[in-house]
Order: C-alpha cells, then sequence, then structure tokens
C-alpha cells in the first residue's frame, strides 16, 4: 500500500506521507485487545513457523532501514543504516541476498545487499524505482520505474544489467508482486482498467490475464510456494484493507482478515503453512502471523506507538543460532 503512494511523491516528503497514509488507517476508537488475549500461533515442531523475515521499519530513528528476524519474531537484527529511506524488502530465492528500494544516493533505486548485511551494491541508476521481485531461478529481478513517465514494469539480470521494459500502457500505474513458483509468470497489479486490479503475464509481457474484477484491490499479491493459491489485499468489503486468498485461477476467494483495522502486505511462509502481514490493530503497525486459513493471529513485532513495522519477505533459513 504505501509503495504506491511513495511513487507519487519526493523522496523529502515521503516519509511524511507514510505517517499521514498509515495515520488515516488507524480507527479512533483505540486498539484491539493485547494479542496475548486472543488465539496464539502454536509454537511446536512442525508448525511452519521458522525461518527468518525481513521488512523495513523505522524503530532505530526517523529513517526506514531493513530489518531481519526469526520467524517468530525474536532476534531482530538492522541490516541498513542509512540517512535515506529504505522500504521493501526482498529475500532471494536462496535467502542469501536481500533485494530492496533505496533513495540513499538521492533517487529512489533497486540495490541488493547479502542477508547480513555485506555487499551493499546499486543494480538501477535511473530515477525512481521500486517493488524488487526475484525470479525463482535467482537470475532476474523485475521492478517498476516511471523511467518514460509512467510506472512500468521491468526486468533485469540480478546484476543490473539486460533491462527489458515489460509493460508500456500510457497513463497506466504497473507494479510487480510475485514470480510465479515455476517461473512462468508474473503477478503485478495494474490501474489498466481504472481501478487497481490483479494480473499475470508471461515473464516477457505477453498473455495479460486479469484474476480479480473488484476496486480495490491492496498492492501486495502472491503464489502460495506450491502455486495452487494466490494471497493479496483488497477494500473490496468497503472497508480497510484485508486479507484474502483465491485459487490461482482466481475463483474461490476467501477473506482471512475481517476487522476495523488495516491489515496489508501479506507474505507467505516458504511452506505455505502461515502467512506473515501486516496490522494496525493494536493501535500502530506491526508485523503479525497467521496460519494459512487465518486462524492463530499473533503478533511478532512489538514496538512503540508511531512505529512502523512492514513486512516483505520470508525465508526458510533462521538467523545463526535462531530456531530450525
Amino acid at each position: 500500500m504505501h509503495n504506491r503512494r511513495l511513487r507519487n511523491l519526493t523522496p523529502a516528503i515521503a516519509l511524511y506521507a507514510l505517517g499521514a497514509l498509515f495515520g488515516g488507517c488507524r480507527d479512533s476508537g483505540g486498539p484491539l485487545a493485547p494479542a496475548a488475549n486472543r488465539p496464539q500461533l502454536d509454537l511446536a515442531p512442525g508448525d511452519g513457523l521458522h525461518g527468518a523475515i525481513a521488512f523495513h521499519s523505522n524503530r532505530a530513528g526517523t529513517t526506514f532501514d531493513i530489518w531481519i528476524m526469526n520467524a517468530d519474531g525474536s532476534g531482530a537484527t538492522r541490516l541498513t543504516d542509512d540517512a535515506g529511506q529504505e522500504f521493501g524488502p526482498r529475500f532471494s530465492p536462496d535467502g542469501r541476498r536481500i533485494a530492496f528500494s533505496s533513495n540513499r544516493d538521492g533517487d529512489f533505486e533497486i540495490w541488493v545487499v547479502n542477508a547480513d548485511g555485506t555487499g551493499l551494491t546499486e543494480l538501477t541508476h535511473s530515477p525512481l524505482a521500486f517493488d524488487p521481485t526475484w525470479s525463482p531461478d535467482g537470475r532476474r529481478i523485475a521492478f517498476d520505474s516511471n523511467r518514460d513517465g509512467d510506472f512500468h514494469i521491468f526486468v533485469m539480470n540480478v546484476d543490473g544489467t539486460g533491462v527489458t521494459q515489460l509493460t508500456r500502457d500510457v497513463g497506466v500505474e504497473d507494479r510487480p508482486t510475485a514470480w510465479s513458483p515455476d517461473g512462468r509468470q508474473i503477478a503485478f497489479g495494474s490501474t489498466r482498467t481504472g481501478e487497481p486490479e490483479i494480473f499475470v503475464m508471461n515473464p516477457d509481457g505477453s498473455g495479460v490475464t486479469q484474476l480479480t474484477h473488484s476496486e480495490g484491490e491492496g498492492d501486495e499479491a502472491g503464489w502460495s510456494p506450491d502455486g495452487r493459491r494466490f494471497l493479496f489485499s483488497s477494500t473490496r468489503d468497503g472497508g480497510r484493507l484485508q486479507i484474502f486468498v483465491m485459487n490461482a485461477d482466481g475463483s474461490g476467494v476467501t477473506q482471512l482478515t475481517a476487522d476495523d483495522f488495516t491489515n496489508d502486505d501479506p507474505v507467505w511462509s516458504p511452506n505455505g503453512m502461515k502467512i506473515a502481514f501486516q496490522s494496525a490493530r493494536d493501535g500502530h503497525e506491526e508485523v503479525y502471523a497467521m496460519n494459512a486459513d487465518g486462524t492463530g493471529q499473533t503478533r511478532l513485532t512489538v514496538t512503540d506507538q508511531g512505529i512502523l513495522n512492514a513486512v516483505a519477505t520470508w525465508r526458510a533459513r533462521p538467523l545463526p543460532g535462531g530456531r530450525p
């Protein structure tokens, strides 16, 4: 949700816009009961709450940085520390690298860093590039950029070479959200019908197919690890962003969250048993996890009022010393 608004703003006012955007999403009636009073995730072996989650957060100050933690919320570690704003981390398929968008050089560009914080490298050199999305073989990255005036989708090699434009509709905003597990399709959000909807296309930009047909689809969407289900956020119920799941062909839509607070940025666990997401239900934005059927919703991060923690990616391997 936040990335779409950021594209229309200069970096200097992006942080202010984030605060206004998410502040407007909060309910004035106060937070819900603490997470401890709601159904909890079973942390027994085999429950799927394993590995590590990367997210962006402003918990260390006024700027957003990239953080990583174990999937149970422990061991939060800051990976980037810069005066610029850094958003939308995505693990490479092998979990060794993280791609993200940053304006540390003055313009929002795609960067990649090793999962231990070393090896920082800038991949793009054209103003305003967002939403890096890895191909399942780790060789290419899809992203969106307004280098031709509108936000369109591009694909490049993992070293930043071989940039190819995939979408070209004038006056339309497109952004990639996921690459299918078999590498045959790219999911993307688009305003080409006049309202935000979710589409899929082949990796060369052909074969565009619309999956959703309801106003108000959110920014984040992606296939389950087995490729059978599709996770997304939407305001289709007429209220705030909530999380839904459907079959990969767009049928069988089921709502997973339903409350008076924003629930957004859903991502699958590597084995498809859990879903991590961002929610403002406790008064400010935190990272949560739930079972794949929407039960057992539990807060993973605990930070102060005014802090934003937004989940973006989950890998199978935990942090060193973390839960296997």
